[in-house]
């Protein structure tokens, strides 16, 4: 019987022949955090008396989620992160290295890996046809002490797209349909697999917006076979030699098939307060704006940035609606810095910040206020996620965020293509 790429990688990583269902103990290849789990961890493996790190090349701390630090409390735990990264030998991403997810990417990840991450969007390394999925403090410290951790061995949903995706539709479109298509929890504790010709012609940020999302959705696993895209970008980032090809076998049993034919989709909007409320750009278009945000380790890539001041340039933001735009990289920031991405969308009106994660979980630099209502790129809508109790997120693509940015209300993004 042909085997899943999970089952694949998970046999791998265990020394034996597994199938989805079965319990493993499996071999790690790389383990990260970001700012706001790492003191949790690092005082539950004191506590345990486990303060180690069994592969300290393997171990990186990232800060992101609260950089520069807002507060001194935050300043704290990064003062406390740095100490123990010195003590274990594991390194660190200091402020402006940018989001954890972005720079595993670029930095890290290889196919064919195992990877925990104390974010639950670690699953967005599974574009290079790795297993990457989140874990809490507790599981992810001994994880890290131990090099190695258990799991069950998922089922997989495969998801089968073909054809030319249409003008104005986006990765983010596709993910965002799927989940509403399945829902929140459709895919609990399954691998995700993506194929077909679409996602063979996709690059590798839209590989990576897909398998980031996988989470919403409930999956432990997104993933894409590594191919000939994922050599480039390795290539690109001065690691080819990493590159293996890892794919499904032709015969593997999935539990279930899903068909989609991208070229009948069409720009949508997630609505608050769920990931799943999606709706069709026509059910939402008008809807008025407080703040645009354009950033996250779902769309803070270069790609993402260089569409939105495509979009913007020439142009101003609605007098009415803040843009706010965070690269998810100091890389990002730099390639955009040169392409004179930075410029044009600091003339078009927006806020740039340093890399880091910004406002999309509510920290600092861009949160919201009472009843305000924010279009984001980000992956999450849940109430109250980004400021004030009162207020709306509502997800989309990159080029919705541009047109309704120019716009200040939710605006289909074939309008201004």
């Amino acid at each position: 019987m042909g085997k899943t790429i999970a089952e694949k990688i998970l046999s791998e990583h265990s020394g034996k022949d597994v199938s989805a269902g079965d319990y493993v103990v499996v071999n790690l290849d790389f383990m990260y955090m970001p700012d706001t789990s790492s003191p949790l961890t690092i005082d539950l493996l004191r506590e345990f008396k486990m303060d180690r790190a069994q592969y300290p090349e393997r171990t990186v701390f990232m800060f992101d989620h609260c950089v520069p630090a807002p507060r001194m409390e935050m300043a704290n735990w990064h003062k406390k992160v740095r100490q123990f990264a010195e003590q274990v030998g594991a390194k660190v991403h200091d402020v402006g290295d940018g989001i954890l997810h972005q720079v595993a990417a670029e930095s890290y990840i290889e196919p064919g890996w195992i990877v925990v991450g104390g974010d639950s969007h670690t699953c967005t390394g599974g574009a290079f046809g790795a297993l990457a999925t989140g874990m809490g403090s507790t599981d992810l410290g001994v994880a890290i002490a131990q090099g190695k951790t258990w799991m069950r061995v998922p089922e997989t949903l495969k998801f089968q797209v073909g054809g030319e995706m249409p003008r104005g539709v986006y990765p983010k479109d596709l993910i965002l349909y799927i989940i509403g298509q399945i829902t929140a929890d459709g895919a609990t504790y399954h691998a995700m697999e993506f194929c077909g010709s679409t996602i063979e012609t996709m690059d590798m940020e839209g590989r990576l917006t897909l398998c980031n999302m996988a989470v919403e959705a409930g999956a432990k696993f997104g993933i894409v076979a590594s191919d000939e895209k994922t050599r480039e970008f390795l290539r690109t980032h001065g690691r080819e030699k990493a590159y293996r090809e890892v794919r499904p076998d032709p015969d593997a049993v999935y539990e279930k098939t899903f068909e989609i034919e991208a070229t009948t989709l069409t720009p949508v909007v997630s609505h608050p307060h769920q990931v799943d409320n999606v709706k069709s750009i026509e059910e939402v278009e008008g809807t008025s704006i407080d703040q645009v945000f354009v950033g996250s380790c779902t769309n803070g890539r270069a790609g993402d940035l260089r569409l939105v001041a495509s979009i913007l340039n020439g142009k101003k933001r609605h007098p009415h609606t803040r843009l706010v735009v965070i690269p998810a990289s100091r890389r990002v920031y730099l390639e955009c810095l040169e392409e004179g991405i930075i410029k044009a969308l600091v003339q078009a009106g927006a806020a740039v910040n340093s890399p880091g994660c910004g406002p999309c979980a509510g920290i600092h630099l861009g949160i919201l206020g009472e009843n305000e209502r924010c279009l984001s790129t980000t992956n999450r809508n849940f109430h109250g996620r980004m400021g004030d109790p009162s207020s709306f997120v509502y997800l989309a693509s990159p080029a919705t965020a541009a047109a309704t940015a120019l716009h200040g209300k939710i605006t289909d993004p074939r309008k201004v293509l």
